[in-house]
Formats: structure tokens, C-alpha cells, sequence
């Protein structure tokens, strides 16, 4: 089985190294548009060469690991494949990318998140163990053909990853809330921080619990500008969800109601018996 990779930073990058741990799989090309990240690819050894797009169309299997913006523009350039090639995106945003897919390719088309990452981007952030006993949701998968279903799930068993299935919608929605919400908390956190801070107090002061909630904020914006637009109304629907619980917890501290306090939190301790 020959793999194409459009996309080498993070998603990618980590995507190859796992992958040449396969024996199934013969040869992985890579494609970007980011002459940079070509190179460092190839000097990392991430994939086996720089492939064409003509190239690339010619693979078994076309894995898309780009901003979700520009994977939507890609796959109506994918036309000219195989019957038998499978396309699997791997954007955090499901429905839109969905809806784009040209009839022509549709039963080609694999739509996947896998639900890994860190806050680091490009090339140098790819590590091997990225994909390991994650969750990678598959959506709308009736739609997709036999074999290219059979062989997405082929491979991402291969990478030790437990599967799970929905609707692109229904994704997207449950997406906003446990991964896109949190990222614009981070964002503002850092900049509410920024704007009332020198960077001397910053060093001095910003200890784990900052580090931790700031993290997500040195994730790339060309990516999570497009996650936001492309999940607009969900992303907004949590946003205020979420200034709604903070100014619950405002109020209850305005009105001396440490009880009201104490039991929020408790409330919130309870999210890490779901998660450990």
C-alpha cells in the first residue's frame, strides 16, 4: 500500500513516523505547499520522498492533514484518482468538509478526526506515539465505500486507535464544546493576561495552573482561525454556554455565597472521574 501525506507539520509529520512502523505499507510520499516544510520532512525522515500532486493522486491512500480550509479547496483537485484510492481528511471540523466532497469522489472519501494534537505545529513537532490509544471519530461512514471504509479502519487499528461513529453534524457540535471552546478560553486567557501584565511579572508569577490554561493558546491560527469559521454557530452556542457558568460562578462570589462556590467546584471535580 503506497500513502500520500498532503500536510507535513504536526498531523502529518507524526501520521508518517507511525505509519513506517506498518509493514502493509510499501511507500509514503509527502506533499505541502510549504517549501520548508518539505525539506525539513525529508531531513527528519518523515516520508520516503517529495511527491507531485499528480503523484500523489496515483496512491492507494491520500491522507489530508491540512487547515480545514484548505483541505475543502483540495479534495475538488482530487478528481483524477483510482475508484479503489481512499481519501481520509483529518479536520477537527466534520460537517463542511462533508458537504464539499464532489459527488464524483464521495464514495472514495473517508471523513475522520482523530482526536490528538498539542499546542506545538510543523514539522519538528511530530512525534511517534501522537496517534497511539486516541479516539478517532469517523463520520458519515454509510457514505463512503466498502473498501475505502475497510481500509480506513484497517489502518487506524493498525495505529492503536479506538474508533467511534457519528454524524458530521452531530460531531461538530460535541467538537465545539470539548475541543474548539477551550481553545478561545485559552486564546483570551493569555491575551486577558498579556494586556493587564509586563513580561517581568508574567515570568516571575505564571506558575503550572497558568501554564496549563494558557497552553492551548500556542496553537497556530491559520488552523484555528479555520476550525472557528468553519464551526461557527457551535463554537458560539459553547462560548455562551460558557460565559454563562462564569458568571454564575461571579455572582456567587460577588454575594459572599461560598457554598454556592464550594459546590461549583465540586461540581467541576467531578469531570476527571469521567477522564482518568
Amino acid at each position: 500500500m503506497t500513502i500520500a501525506i498532503i500536510g507535513l507539520g504536526l498531523m502529518g509529520g507524526s501520521l508518517a513516523l507511525s505509519l513506517k512502523q506498518q509493514n502493509y505499507i510499501t511507500h509514503i510520499v509527502g506533499y505541502d505547499l510549504n517549501k520548508k516544510h518539505t525539506s525539513q520532512a525529508l531531513e527528519l525522515g518523515l516520508v520516503d520522498s517529495i511527491a507531485t500532486f499528480a503523484e500523489v493522486e496515483k496512491c492507494d491512500v491520500i491522507f489530508l492533514a491540512i487547515p480545514v480550509d484548505g483541505l475543502i479547496a483540495t479534495l475538488k483537485e482530487l478528481t483524477d484518482i483510482s475508484e479503489t484510492t481512499t481519501i481520509i481528511d483529518l479536520g477537527s471540523t466534520k460537517e463542511k468538509i462533508v458537504e464539499s466532497v464532489p459527488a464524483v469522489i464521495r464514495k472514495n472519501f473517508v471523513a475522520a478526526h482523530p482526536m490528538t494534537g498539542t499546542e506545538n505545529f510543523g514539522p519538528l513537532a511530530a512525534v511517534e506515539a501522537l496517534y497511539e490509544d486516541k479516539v478517532v471519530v469517523l463520520c458519515d461512514l454509510e457514505e463512503s465505500g466498502k473498501h475505502q471504509a475497510d481500509v480506513a479502519k484497517k489502518i487506524f487499528k493498525s495505529l492503536k486507535m479506538r474508533k467511534t461513529y457519528m454524524h458530521a453534524r452531530e460531531h461538530d457540535r460535541h467538537a465545539a464544546f470539548i475541543s474548539h471552546m477551550p481553545h478561545a478560553v485559552s486564546y483570551a486567557i493569555a491575551n486577558t493576561v498579556m494586556r493587564q501584565e509586563n513580561k517581568h511579572n508574567i515570568l516571575a508569577l505564571a506558575a503550572g495552573g497558568y501554564r496549563s490554561m494558557s497552553r492551548l493558546a500556542k496553537s497556530s491560527p491559520y488552523m484555528w482561525e479555520d476550525i472557528f469559521r468553519q464551526n461557527k454557530t457551535n463554537l458560539l452556542e459553547s462560548i455562551t454556554i460558557f460565559q454563562e457558568e462564569l458568571n454564575q460562578l461571579k455572582s456567587a462570589i460577588e454575594n459572599d455565597d461560598w457554598q454556592r462556590v464550594h459546590q461549583e467546584m465540586e461540581d467541576a471535580n467531578k469531570l476527571h472521574d469521567i477522564l482518568n
